[in-house]
């Protein structure tokens, strides 16, 4: 780490002269991107940008993508860029990435062996609380004896948030037996206590880890053989009468469901439980919105004011528009940061710029 291949990251760097593969966070290339348009680099000139799960369509990828595309046709038309993800339909990004001379640039699969998970649904009724649930599913899927392979694994569980987590911990914390170790694992633990939720138990006992959906993608839990899918998730959404942010908790769409079962296959055959109904799952949206047409997009408005450009000039997958971008506006002229509200001809102030 820190020589031919490295990383940075908000406050920790390890990478030199001698690097030729470096991992950012989605932040932190934006920021370099404003600095270096051109992505000469302080020590190397970069020739290939690699935006990885892609189908998680945060604000800051989608920017990116955009950013990377108005680079590669006015600056630099020897970059390369790939556009990776195990979910996503990859013809409309296939078709942004691609001009008006050639069309789409090439769909590259890559497949992996994949190990048989059984899906199990145990619908709960409306009136029962998601922990008391989930603790029920999880005692019955530790009493089910081993996969068809003869191995016990680890149990990995999603949970919408923290809160959720805690309350699950708290019903488990009486019966689950003294061969059985929980973990909670999500965004406000400290460091330590996520490597432990990680890492296979030092005494040999099966780990039970209670998640949000950071173990999705973003993350890998060695040894789980069994995933119990409460189908929820907790998204950070604007209500655009309003203009404010709120956290929202909503059904995780079947992309997403796939991709936790997934996690269940990673090392032999698992088992998914999943807490609703075969019924229900017909319903569920294929995939999540991306965060470009239900966010604030304040710091993207921001964002591409800085790059000297509009929202309009931009190349994005998903145009931001409507009452969020108006919002947007409006937001940054009260605060002083642009010289009007309509994003579609403010410019920065200088304190636009300082922010």
């Amino acid at each position: 780490v820190g020589a031919t291949c490295g990383y940075s990251v908000r406050g920790d760097r390890r990478a030199g002269p001698t690097t030729r593969v470096e991992l950012v966070t989605e932040g932190l290339a934006l920021r370099r991107l404003q600095v270096d348009p051109a992505l000469e680099g302080p020590e190397r000139r970069v020739t290939a940008v690699l935006l990885d799960e892609f189908h998680e369509r945060s604000l800051d990828v989608d920017l990116l993508l955009a950013l990377l595309i108005d680079i590669r046709s006015s600056l630099r038309p020897d970059l390369r860029l790939l556009v990776m993800s195990a979910t996503l339909q990859p013809g409309p990004v296939a078709a942004r990435l691609g001009d008006a001379a050639v069309g789409a640039v090439p769909v590259i699969t890559a497949t992996a062996p994949q190990h048989p998970v059984r899906t199990l649904h145990r619908p709960g009724r409306g009136q029962d609380r998601i922990e008391d649930r989930v603790a029920t599913v999880i005692h019955e899927s530790l009493d089910a004896g081993p996969e068809s392979d003869g191995a016990l694994g680890d149990v990995l569980v999603f949970l919408p948030g923290r809160g959720e987590i805690r309350r699950t911990a708290e019903r488990l914390s009486p019966g689950v037996g003294a061969e059985v170790v929980v973990h909670q694992l999500h965004g406000s633990i400290p460091t330590a206590e996520q490597d432990a939720a990680l890492a296979p138990d030092p005494r040999g006992r099966r780990r039970v880890v209670l998640a949000t959906a950071i173990a999705e993608t973003s993350i890998t839990v060695d040894g789980v053989r069994i995933v119990i899918d409460s189908g929820r998730r907790r998204t950070l959404r604007v209500h655009a009468a309003t203009g404010l942010p709120g956290l929202t908790t909503t059904p995780v769409s079947l992309a997403g469901a796939d991709q936790r079962r997934g996690r269940a296959g990673r090392t032999g055959p698992g088992t998914c439980y999943r807490l609703w109904s075969a019924e229900e799952e017909r319903h569920r949206a294929t995939a999540d919105p991306p965060e470009i047409l239900e966010s604030d997009l304040a710091g993207l408005l921001l964002q591409v004011l800085a790059w000297g450009a509009h929202p309009g000039d931009l190349p994005f997958l998903d145009a931001p528009t409507g009452p969020h971008l108006t919002a947007a506006g409006v937001l940054l002229a009260d605060l002083g940061a642009t010289d009007s509200t309509d994003p579609d001809t403010a410019r920065l102030t200088a304190r636009g710029r300082a922010l």
